[in-house]
């Protein structure tokens, strides 16, 4: 079943009846806050994944067992609730999404392994979530289409974990393909694969170990003045229901006097068209340019729509110094994470080694970083 392997991790648990599904995290090359606006969004599935093994049992208990945490929980099929801040709640959600489809679920045996790094913005929530859905879809024969379990692991983590996520990371798990990122039309669900072709170059995350704190409460400032700007424009323009239908000039014109929501809107607007570029980059295989963009994205998202943080701002602006490093932004909701880096393959050792460095004696923190590469989403492997 392809070139994935089952983790040693989880071979203890693996007999002749178990399925055995890897779903991977994922990274987004650019368009960053556009998928709440009904924009686009370029994610790709990478090698960092969850594992999940699943076998039936008689009954009506759940067994989950958690290699990462060593913990294990049961609970009765009718008993299941979220569980706040556990991770347990991830799997319940989805098993909780196939009850509400009217699905027939017995007891089942259920483990689960990741190396999707957490925290560092790749997310592992999704991950699990896929990883669940599409290893009780095989175990249930329930044939509900990727499509439908994208939407059913968003669900679980609207219901359960209680966070309010865009589709794209459980969207870009499930339709990932090796080395290609997926176009994602957020307000249609239409997607298109583009060949990402790193030639010499290579993908590296730089982790500024600071956690998004400030992430959720400013998600919905930010969203909520896109709303404010998208009603301005409204008065105006009839046809704009989202930032997704308005130019550049209707910004400028309907929201030019309310500075803060002008910034914000002005951003989202111009990433929506970096984006449809960038694939045009792509396509033409030129890399240099698609990464000048992901430049751009960063100082929109700094500057315009601040959501940014010293750290990050401090990681793409060393790395500018480097021309050998053809594209660097934040990724992410913002306020820490990671760094997503284009960087020739050669340069890597040094670069890590002194920014390494240069980030401990100016920003006082260790420095992690992360190599990915990409690769095709959630599959069975056994």
């Amino acid at each position: 079943m392809g070139e994935y392997r089952i983790p040693d991790q989880l071979k203890q648990f693996v007999t002749d009846n178990t399925i055995v599904v890897r779903s991977p995290g994922r990274i987004n090359l650019i368009g960053e806050h556009t998928d709440y606006n009904n924009g686009f969004v370029l994610p790709a599935a990478i090698d960092k994944a969850v594992y999940v093994t699943i076998e039936q049992v008689s009954g009506t208990k759940l067994f989950l067992h958690s290699v990462d945490f060593n913990e294990t929980v049961e609970i009765e099929l009718n008993a299941i609730k979220p569980v706040p801040g556990h991770w347990s709640t991830y799997i319940l959600g989805v098993v909780d999404q196939f009850l509400q489809k009217g699905k027939q679920i017995g007891g089942f045996k259920l483990s689960i392994y990741g190396d999707v790094p957490l925290g560092a913005g790749l997310s592992s929530s999704a991950a699990v979530e896929c990883a669940v859905a599409f290893a009780l879809n095989e175990l249930l024969n329930a044939r509900f289409s990727r499509k439908e379990l994208a939407l059913m692991a968003q669900a679980a983590e609207h219901t359960y974990a209680g966070v309010k996520c865009g589709i794209m990371d459980q969207f870009a798990s499930l339709f990932g393909k090796k080395d290609h990122v997926i176009r994602l039309d957020c307000r249609s669900l239409e997607y298109e694969y583009f060949p990402l072709e790193l030639g010499e170059y290579v993908i590296v995350l730089f982790d500024t170990m600071v956690k998004h704190s400030l992430a959720s409460s400013e998600y919905n400032i930010r969203r909520s003045q896109c709303e404010e700007g998208v009603m301005l424009i409204g008065q105006n323009y009839s046809s704009v229901h989202s930032l997704r239908d308005a130019t550049i000039e209707m910004v400028n014109e309907c929201i030019g006097e309310f500075e803060t929501a002008h910034r914000r809107c002005k951003y989202v607007v111009e990433e929506i068209d970096r984006l449809q570029k960038g694939c045009k980059d792509l396509e033409r295989g030129d890399l240099k340019a698609f990464g000048q963009k992901m430049y751009a994205t960063h100082e929109g998202l700094s500057k315009d729509y601040e959501v940014s943080c010293k750290e990050l701002d401090y990681l793409v602006e060393y790395v500018k110094q480097y021309h050998m490093v053809i594209g660097a932004r934040m990724m992410g909701g913002g306020f820490g994470g990671c760094t997503i880096n284009i960087i020739k393959k050669d340069l890597v050792e040094e670069l890590v080694n002194d920014l390494t460095v240069a980030y401990l004696k100016n920003m006082g923190k260790e420095l992690k970083h992360y190599m990915v590469n990409i690769e095709d989403g959630t599959s069975i492997i056994n």
